[in-house]
């Protein structure tokens, strides 16, 4: 069994997306959390999407990729916000218009310019490609993110469920918003290189969505997003290892696993297992003994 866990960290590509597994797994866990909370799920899915014709154009001018990611990520949402501020639009509408758009831009743009990316890289990761500078980089995502979040955490959490409220008191909720917007789109790009822009999102919001069906508290489901994100994305490693299969796949279907077991088996919100079941079950066995007597 020792042996089953420490064969694979005996090469260093495979310590280094374990590494990267980890630090995203706790990453994309807090700032999902905040997604889930806010019903903006799709979001995540525009930005995984949108950072494409920044890859494109960076990698054209030569300037670092991630920059031109951010960059683009970033412009997307400003599109979106003026779409629904300009016309009758809704934000799901509008959402979808911007993903579909920008996403062809990218490949459009990847062609005309006779890129050499790699878009399959990008668009469905390769963490055992990951190196030294990858796993740095991914580390003071990470950090930034968190420290933020941990510093402006009461503020977040006001504007999170009570935007209205938190504009009215006087918190720059601008702000605030622009702050999210960019530790999303950072918490994407740390991921591409992991599981890619199709499989991002799932990261991102799977751990979130599982700890949502078993606890209340925004806190309590950052700290069980992540456990579960963190074991989730190591378990994918040593299956991707073993089985010799796509990582980002198996981390994702490890993901949607741990999510299957909460929406059934969840002790409050639980398919089998929530109180009405319970009640109606019981009822059930009841009417059972009666008709055998």
């Amino acid at each position: 069994m020792l042996n089953f866990i420490l064969e694979p960290l005996s090469f260093e590509f495979m310590r280094n997306a374990v590494i990267i597994a980890v630090l995203l797994g706790i990453l994309c866990a807090v700032v999902g959390s905040y997604l889930i909370v806010q019903r903006m799920g799709l979001l995540g899915d525009v930005i995984a999407h949108a950072v494409l014709p920044g890859l494109a154009i960076a990698f054209y001018l030569g300037i670092d990729i991630f920059v031109g990611a951010f960059i683009s990520g970033t412009f997307s949402t400003l599109i979106i916000a003026w779409i629904q501020s300009q016309s009758r639009v809704k934000v799901d509408a509008a959402m979808a218009l911007v993903f579909s758009g920008f996403l062809a831009l990218g490949i459009m743009l990847i062609t005309l310019l006779k890129s050499k990316l790699d878009l399959h890289s990008f668009l469905f990761g390769d963490i055992l490609g990951v190196t030294g500078d990858d796993v740095m980089r991914t580390l003071g995502i990470t950090i930034f993110v968190l420290v933020m979040v941990a510093i402006f955490y009461k503020e977040l959490l006001f504007y999170t469920f009570n935007p209205l409220g938190a504009q009215a008191i006087g918190l720059p909720v601008n702000l605030i918003h622009f702050g999210l917007i960019s530790a999303i789109t950072l918490t994407i790009i740390a991921s591409m290189q992991a599981v890619g822009v199709v499989l991002v999102v799932s990261l991102l919001i799977g751990p979130a969505i599982t700890a949502y069906l078993l606890v209340k508290e925004l806190h309590q489901m950052m700290g069980i997003g992540a456990i579960i994100a963190v074991i989730s994305s190591v378990t994918g490693m040593y299956i991707s290892y073993y089985m010799n299969v796509p990582s980002g796949a198996a981390i994702v279907l490890v993901v949607t696993g741990f999510f299957g077991l909460a929406l059934l088996f969840s002790p409050s919100q639980g398919i089998l297992t929530r109180p009405e079941m319970a009640s109606r079950g019981s009822k059930v066995l009841q009417q059972l003994k009666q008709l055998k007597k």
